[in-house]
């Protein structure tokens, strides 16, 4: 079924529908992050949300490629304004990857673990990405826009390879599920989900997700390696710090903290940011 606003409101739940400002789909868009960043912001409290099935230009952490073939995927950028700017605002990102679990298990899509910072993995491939970008506004007002790629079916797509450093292997919502939600219902979801993370996060910040967010940490005990803008760090994934930071046990050095790099998990040879 192809993607249809309509359907995807009348399928949200109450408090999303409160919120929704504008819900467009696109039938084909370059990147739906890039174009939100374009448009005005919503008003404090709402959103904005912009969803198609055909990206052609999208784009992931550190400006690489996120490619989504036409019908293999499913690509939801939403835009939220904050009053104020949340205390460390880099971790709601880590928070975005809880919400997205929370809507696949509600499509009973279950065992979706989160590489640090942005990857959603199952059967320890990639299953989608976020993206998170901010604009600041006036005064302390702050606009985020938040991008999930998912992959839903790529079936038809035998020889589709992701144009990312760790993407050795692929994995679909369709391989993880019997019977696979049509696209308006994940959508739809995903909205209600999200939502209800950036209020939750405007009203506590990263505190109250860092407990969950150790039990879906797929890093956690694998020996990872870091490339950092200054040195490269090689250890055991020792889980995230309160604020989001990721820890790494070494050998030389002792605990490090991680805020920013490519990290790469050393025993299943597959990379990422």
């Amino acid at each position: 079924m192809r993607l249809d606003a309509d359907v995807i409101r009348r399928t949200l739940d109450e408090a999303a529908v409160r919120r929704l400002g504008m819900l467009e789909v696109f039938g084909e868009i370059e990147s739906t992050n890039s174009y939100l960043m374009q448009q005005p912001s919503p008003a404090p409290g709402q959103i904005r949300v912009a969803v198609t099935d055909n990206q052609t230009a999208g784009r992931g952490r550190h400006g690489r490629t996120w490619l989504s073939p036409p019908g293999s995927g499913l690509c939801l950028s939403m835009a939220y304004s904050f009053a104020v700017s949340p205390d460390n605002l880099p971790a709601l990102t880590l928070a975005i990857g809880l919400g997205v679990i929370d809507s696949l298990k509600g499509l009973g899509v279950g065992g979706v673990q989160l590489k640090w910072p942005n990857d959603l993995i199952a059967m320890d491939g990639k299953l989608g990405g976020i993206l998170t970008e901010a604009q600041t506004q006036t005064g302390s007002a702050v606009t985020v826009v938040t991008g999930i790629g998912l992959n839903i079916d790529l079936s038809e797509q035998p020889e589709f390879v992701v144009e990312t450093e760790w993407a050795r292997r692929i994995v679909d919502l369709k391989s993880q599920v019997v019977d696979l939600p049509g696209r308006n219902v994940i959508a739809s979801n995903l909205i209600s989900g999200l939502s209800n993370i950036l209020v939750d996060y405007e009203a506590a910040g990263f505190a109250q997700f860092g407990g969950r967010w150790q039990q879906h940490d797929w890093l956690l005990g694998r020996a990872i390696m870091i490339d950092s803008p200054t040195n490269r760090i090689s250890g055991i994934g020792a889980g995230i710090a309160d604020d989001g930071a990721l820890l790494v046990d070494t050998r030389s050095s002792g605990r490090q903290r991680i805020t920013t790099g490519t990290v790469m998990a050393v025993d299943t040879q597959e990379t990422g940011s």
